[in-house]
């Protein structure tokens, strides 16, 4: 490479337009903030019990692949590696999660930095973060959703720090979270595309320019891969599973999408995010920066259209959260009276986005947030569902067990059964839904009786099924409303072919 080259390669892309010194970072505070959130999630971390998606991703870690049929393989790979670690509890689950969400809380506040919040600036972002519904949700389960938003923000980090520097070097680290997103969730790919997008509409293009910009697209490409080529050879059944979404949800996540976007963070912290987007699209410090606005509005209009979960949205809202907390520490500075209604702001969001998003009610008064955020409900009734099908089970003659069959119709109750159905002498069991069907079907030899579990309704012939009857139903003891009480537990006298036949018409993604 000769002499220019190596000049070039690493030159501003554009003229920096703001002072390179960034404001001093507010350390001990901030990881105050940081430590108090962790703490605060770990704590509850026991609280009720495991969620179904927590449930499926444990069993899912037992079969580690490059791909599933609904996800890439990030998820279980870490829900594998936190059960070596730690052990097989709730909470032994959930200590990634709970540090997932403390460094969103950090990175929230470096976002905040970078727009050139001081320190009281960057401790309002922390807090807004620490307080929303959204980052204490996810962070106290372990999800998909938990490793997207703090991805997404990395992202989002990372391009901000390209666009204030120049420094095209930094696609080099927007390519690597890139990548390592899409190796939890191929929704960063919207992301991409609405920052593609604000770039290309409002500037500064000339970042789209740089060498660089391949360089990092080729490592984003790198992380990716396997898992592309996983779905790719098996036929891209997260298609399918995002067209299930969105043809059993989509009408409701569009007509919700506004409404939830505003719950979900915290109806208190809309001025600051309005005061962030005009802040963006107004202040001639930040033009630099200015593709965000229209880059998260685009973000928008690719969910809404997807019919996609409006959490999906909330990242880039975070950003203009961290955006607006200077304009608001500076509003609330001008008059010492305005203070105090921060502060009250801050002290309401903490207690209602904490009843609604953490384990802090007893279980028999979850009803109350339900509504609001039904991942509460969701963590509740596990080993009753288990109990249930034990009666059943039990009904079985026991020279005919060896012969017979425990079957879920989703992979919740397929994971319940898993961890909590040995205890009660209940076999491995079996379901068509998601990569459960993967990890199928049962025997041809295992014709004997067969023990249903499912949602719905008693219906006769169910899938195939023949000679069933109810047993019982599922009661998890609460009174809580969630998708599994009162679900039907059956025992039919077998299938009406081979395993090996029947197993296709029970596969489902939906």
């Amino acid at each position: 490479m000769s002499r220019v080259e190596k000049r070039t390669s690493t030159e501003p892309l554009l003229p920096a337009p703001v002072p390179p010194a960034l404001p001093p970072l507010a350390k001990r505070p901030i990881a105050l903030i940081v430590i108090a959130v962790f703490a605060v999630q770990a704590a509850l971390s026991a609280r009720y019990g495991f969620h179904r998606d927590e449930l499926y991703f444990v069993v899912a870690g037992r079969h580690l692949a490059w791909g599933y049929v609904d996800q890439p393989p990030l998820t279980p790979l870490l829900a594998r590696a936190s059960g070596e670690l730690f052990g097989d509890e709730p909470q032994d689950l959930r200590i990634f999660a709970a540090l997932a969400c403390a460094a969103t809380v950090l990175v929230v506040a470096l976002i905040a930095r970078e727009f050139g919040s001081g320190r009281a600036g960057q401790l309002l972002a922390a807090a807004c973060a620490a307080t929303s519904g959204i980052v204490l949700g996810v962070g106290h389960l372990w999800s998909t959703a938990t490793v997207d938003i703090l991805a997404w923000l990395m992202v989002a980090w990372f391009l901000l720090r390209l666009l204030r520097t120049g420094d095209g070097r930094w696609w080099l680290a927007v390519g690597a979270a890139v990548g390592g997103a899409m190796l939890n969730k191929y929704l960063v790919g919207y992301l991409v595309v609405a920052l593609l997008a604000g770039l290309l509409a409002v500037g500064p293009r000339e970042v789209l320019r740089g060498r660089l910009l391949g360089a990092g697209i080729a490592i984003a490409v790198l992380l990716s891969a396997p898992g592309l080529i996983w779905q790719a050879g098996h036929g891209w059944p997260q298609f399918t599973v995002a067209g299930g979404i969105s043809t059993d949800d989509g009408t409701e996540n569009r007509i919700m999408f506004v409404p939830l976007q505003i719950a979900y963070l915290s109806p208190l912290f809309v001025p600051i995010w309005v005061a962030g987007g005009v802040r963006l699209w107004r202040s001639a410090e930040l033009r630099w920066a200015r593709a965000i606005l229209p880059g998260y509005l685009v973000l928008c209009v690719l969910v809404i259209g997807s019919g996609g979960k409006s959490y999906y949205a909330l990242p880039l809202l975070l950003v203009l959260v961290a955006a607006g907390c200077e304009p608001t520490v500076r509003w609330a500075a001008s008059r010492p009276a305005r203070r105090v209604p921060v502060g009250s702001m801050l002290v309401v969001a903490t207690v209602t986005s904490a009843v609604i998003s953490l384990p802090l009610l007893p279980a028999g008064r979850v009803n109350a947030v339900n509504g609001i955020n039904p991942e509460q409900g969701e963590q509740i009734g596990w080993p009753e569902l288990a109990d249930a099908a034990a009666v059943a089970w039990a009904r079985i003659p026991p020279e005919q067990r060896d012969r017979a069959v425990l079957f879920a119709g989703n992979y919740g109750e397929a994971g319940a059964l898993d961890r909590y159905g040995p205890d009660r002498g209940l076999p491995k069991p079996y379901s068509g839904h998601m990569s459960f069907a993967d990890w199928g079907p049962p025997p041809d030899r295992a014709d004997g009786p067969v023990v249903i579990v499912r949602e719905g309704e008693v219906t006769s012939g169910y899938r195939g099924f023949v000679g069933c009857r109810l047993v019982t139903r599922v009661d998890n003891g609460e009174g809580v409303d969630n998708e599994e009480q009162h679900a039907v537990v059956e025992l039919c006298a077998g299938t009406a072919k081979p395993w090996s036949r029947l197993w296709p018409e029970l596969r489902h993604f939906y």
